[in-house]
């Protein structure tokens, strides 16, 4: 016996060495190799020592101002670790795991610690109650087989045998289905009993007692048990599972083993598409799971269903609505208590900010028989957890006041529940007026729904109609009286428990104070009074609706009115534009010099104005330059029209109208005009961008987007950039009537000066960004691309809208430090500089970036509540319009043309030739021309111009 003994400790020796439980405690010996440390390295030590304890007192005050500070408890952990300190370490993962449940991972690396500091017997049971919180949070298989390879080194106390079973047996309930790492479990439990049967064997060459022979089949059925069981699971490597026990086994496997194998490899089969796209798949896999569950509802396996459900959360444990459909699937299906309230207690720990599962949990907990204390500190918690709505306050009120209602006994006249239902609605509404109000600056609850609720079960249950009555009145001094429907549901209440005194008193009240549907109001009365009242009280309901309808009359008219004297004034308005536009083209034409019929030339480009306005074209960014929305316009040369549009030069084609001057006239036009055209040059000051020697777009940056009315824009700008370099030339440009168009260029004497000059892009000058941009001619480098801000997804950055029009960069990088570390933060303007509530922040990392979506979306902001999410900007779907398949490009070219005239296509395209000179195609007409075809081919030159006196006669078919 003694040698058996021996011989089960060596194995479970053995075993423990190879699980890996007792960590050997090596002494660092090489700690005082070296000869010692320097005095330097001492001191370096210290300060760095000092850095730590200065960091970790921060992150403790930081937590004792914000206690939900997640990644400051993750901080401060990693932080006493690496020092050392044991005792505020362990009060630190203590705290931790009260507020929030601990990963994996974390969970993990605090076990392991505390199993190195405990070696003594008695401190075992500290673990054990450790490890049970451990796998309470997440169903995760290696904290289980952490758990079962510890439990085996206890086995040399009392019960130690059954507490090692028992462990690996809620292990293979809780996770032994797990695909890919529940046979890690499977194998660990068949190599303990494996340990075990060694332990029972008799020496070779002796003959085993009954009692022994008895324990030896045991342990062997024992065995021949977990194989059983394990083959039944589709598990990824169940084939060498197979292998092994038809090696182990000393008989044939049964024929329903073999069955239950092969259903499983089928299973298998089915579910390995899963695996591998779950395996390849980037965090956090949502769709693969979502996938993955519906497809386990499909085959209705409520154990398989189960785990798939745990795994998606284990990755996903910030997702409110997977949670939400987890619960509700256990509720509805599985309906075990501890499962289910077990799951509700984990969704609320994970995402306590979501008023519906907290709803779920009270419901569940109701629904199970939990006692009233419980339900209670439930609801309590919900309180405290920090919704981002004020209606959620009052749905979760709603919630308990529901449960409370169902434990009243209505039979009685007074009892315990019935004045705790009370004091509940009370409470109730106090804490909507003094806490959600202040928090949200608005009212949860503005139809006080709390409030008819109570009303109608004073009314209904406990025959109370006036407290109802007192409650109705509350109800419409909160500005609920001018809602028809408000006073109906008051009247219905009447209706059903009070008397038609008080109905008829309700509806005058409706009738006189309402003022969304005042007609229904009143047809409520009216009919009303036909079924209850007497003529009297006919003859007072029918003056007072007509009163009412009469003054709802007057209002509607008045408001017509107004509307109709808006849009008169808006049409005066655009008449008033209109004409402006049109003295502006008038007045353009006749400082031109021009006459009507006389094609006007094309303007400079720093000159140019739209044609259909008379006002100057806004200024473009120059050559390559970023807009304010990143992109670049291209410069095209253009003609006017002879109705007053601008249109390319290549559609004046085919003859002149008639009245146009031939090109003869227009030859002898231009040489008479050429003189005085070349005099006016002569007198003009030469500028200094007309001089190409003195230009240099490598040293030069262009600038734009100033304030029209900057005054002395070339010492203003010359002051601003001399810190960039020295400056050799301004050349702010004007327009003919002096005025400055917001746009220029600075010239330096190096190139190294640019740079710098680039550095002061969208720095504010007199209220409005400037931009600064390179000065690159795009006619000889038309791949020159400028800066863009990023159009795809950036998990990094976080996209932040709503937010107040004073918010500064500051208080945003205020706001967005306590989720991570910050990079950048961008305040989106318009080109005025004016804000427009939007912000774009980046993170060190996705994680701090995700991190600060969860907690910041939603959150109020100077009265603005903030939308945040993930930076993933739309793309622009603009297509080059110059570019293959636009106008003038390639696809274009190959295209038939059609041609229209010098005035291009008329919008009617109603022929105005007269019928009798309009011939079939390819006729011959009265001048000797042949028609080319169709309503839309031009004349050819006539052979002899026709004169009036001959189309007269065409006219009068002489």
């Amino acid at each position: 016996m003694a040698a058996s003994g021996n011989a089960e400790g060596t194995q479970l020796e053995d075993m423990e060495e190879d699980a890996g439980i007792k960590d050997e405690m090596e002494s660092d010996e090489e700690e005082g190799m070296g000869g010692g440390s320097s005095d330097d390295e001492e001191d370096d030590l210290s300060e760095d020592d000092k850095e730590n304890e200065a960091e970790i007192q921060r992150l403790e005050e930081q937590l004792s101002i914000n206690a939900f500070d997640y990644n400051c408890h993750v901080d401060l952990i990693k932080l006493l670790r690496q020092e050392g300190e044991l005792s505020r370490l362990r009060r630190a993962r203590q705290k931790m795991s009260e507020l929030f449940p601990l990963t994996e991972e974390i969970w993990l690396e605090w076990l392991k610690d505390e199993i190195r500091l405990t070696e003594e017997e008695s401190n075992r049971e500290e673990i054990y109650a450790l490890f049970e919180k451990a796998v309470k949070d997440y169903i995760c298989p290696d904290i289980w087989l952490e758990y079962a390879q510890y439990s085996i080194g206890g086995m040399g106390s009392p019960g130690g045998l059954d507490r090692v079973r028992s462990v690996f047996e809620r292990a293979l309930t809780a996770v032994g289905l797990h695909m890919t790492k529940g046979s890690a479990l499977w194998d660990a439990y068949r190599e303990f009993e494996n340990v075990m049967l060694s332990t029972v064997q008799t020496p070779a060459g002796s003959v085993p007692s009954p009692e022994e022979q008895t324990k030896l089949n045991t342990q062997l059925e024992r065995i021949h048990t977990l194989f059983r069981r394990q083959l039944a699971v589709p598990f990824t490597d169940l084939e060498a599972t197979y292998s092994e026990y038809e090696e182990w086994s000393e008989r044939s496997v049964p024929e329903t083993l073999t069955q239950q194998y092969k259903k499983a490899l089928q299973h298998l089969a089915r579910s390995r598409p899963f695996e591998e796209t779950l395996l390849v798949a980037e965090p956090p896999k949502m769709a693969e799971y979502q996938a993955y569950i519906e497809y386990e509802l499909t085959e209705g396996d409520p154990t398989r269903i189960q785990i798939i459900f745990e795994r998606a959360l284990a990755e996903n444990c910030l997702v409110p609505d997977m949670w939400a459909k987890y619960t509700n699937y256990l509720d509805r299906q599985l309906k075990i208590r501890d499962l289910v309230l077990s799951a509700h207690e984990r969704a609320v720990r994970n995402c306590p900010w979501t008023m519906g599962l907290w709803k779920s949990y009270l419901l569940a907990l109701e629904r199970h028989g939990a006692e009233h204390h419980t339900v209670t500190d439930v609801f309590e918690k919900a309180l405290d957890a920090g919704f981002i709505q004020a209606a959620d306050y009052v749905e979760i009120w709603q919630a308990n006041l529901d449960y409370l209602r169902r434990r009243v006994d209505f039979s009685k006249e007074s009892s315990k529940e019935l004045e705790e239902l009370r004091a509940a609605f009370s409470r109730a509404l106090d804490y909507m007026k003094q806490d959600v109000e202040e928090r949200f600056s608005e009212s949860g609850d503005p139809s006080c729904s709390i409030m008819q609720i109570w009303a109608k079960i004073e009314a209904h249950h406990c025959n109370n109609i006036q407290k109802a009555r007192e409650l109705w009145d509350s109800i419409m001094t909160k500005g609920n009286a001018k809602y028809a429907n408000m006073w109906l549901e008051y009247y219905n209440l009447e209706r059903s428990y009070g008397d038609a005194l008080h109905c008829r008193k309700a509806l005058h009240r409706a009738v006189q104070c309402s003022s969304d549907y005042p007609e229904h109001v009143c047809e409520v009365l009216l009919t009303f009074e036909r079924v209850e009242g007497s003529l009297e009280d006919w003859d007072a309901a029918v003056q007072k609706t007509d009163t009412r309808l009469g003054r709802r009359q007057e209002q509607l008219a008045r408001a017509a009115e107004k509307e109709a004297n808006h849009a008169v004034q808006e049409e005066e308005k655009v008449e008033q534009r209109r004409k402006s536009k049109a003295d502006k083209k008038a007045q353009k034409k006749s400082q031109q010099g021009g006459r009507p019929g006389d094609k006007r030339k094309a303007e400079p480009a720093d000159d140019r104005q739209e044609a259909w306005g008379g006002e100057e074209r806004p200024p473009k960014r120059h050559k390559g330059a970023e807009g304010a929305d990143g992109g670049a316009e291209e410069d095209m040369e253009t003609e006017m029209g002879l109705f007053g549009r601008r249109t390319p030069a290549s559609r004046h084609k085919g003859p002149p109208p008639p009245g146009a001057k031939r090109p003869q006239q227009q030859a002898s036009t231009s040489a008479s005009t050429s003189t005085s055209a070349s005099a006016s040059a002569s007198s003009t000051k030469a500028k200094p961008e007309d001089k190409p020697e003195l230009r240099n777009d490598n040293n030069s940056v262009f600038i734009s987007n100033l304030a029209y009315a900057l005054a002395e824009p070339e010492q203003k700008l010359r002051a601003l950039f001399e810190r960039c370099g020295p400056v050799d030339q301004v050349r702010p440009v004007f327009s003919k009537a002096g005025a400055f168009k917001g746009y220029g260029y600075l010239q330096f004497e190096s190139k190294a000066s640019v740079p710098e000059a680039l550095k002061l892009d969208r720095q504010e000058v007199e209220g409005r960004p400037m931009f600064v941009s390179p000065c690159v001619d795009k006619n000889t480098n038309p791949d020159f691309k400028v800066f863009k801000y990023n159009s795809a997804l950036e998990k990094h950055k976080v996209f932040i809208s709503g937010l107040p029009f004073s918010c500064t960069k500051q208080q945003l990088e205020e706001l967005c430090k306590g989720h991570g570390t910050v990079r950048d933060v961008r305040l989106v303007t318009f080109r005025s500089g004016k804000p427009k509530g939007l912000a774009y922040v980046e993170f060190a990392d996705e994680a701090q970036a995700s991190q600060a979506v969860l907690k910041l979306d939603g959150t109020v902001m100077d009265d603005n509540q903030i939308s945040v999410s993930i930076s993933n900007p739309p793309r622009k779907n603009l297509k080059d319009q110059r570019g293959p398949g636009g106008p003038g490009g390639p696809t274009a070219a190959l295209m038939p043309r059609q041609v229209y005239g010098s005035r291009g296509r008329g919008r009617t395209q109603v022929s105005l030739l007269p019928r009798s000179l309009q011939r079939p195609s390819g006729s011959k007409a009265a001048n000797g021309t042949a028609g080319a075809g169709g309503g839309d081919s031009e004349f050819k030159k006539p052979a002899k111009p026709l004169s009036n006196s001959d189309f007269a006669k065409m006219l009068l078919q002489k």
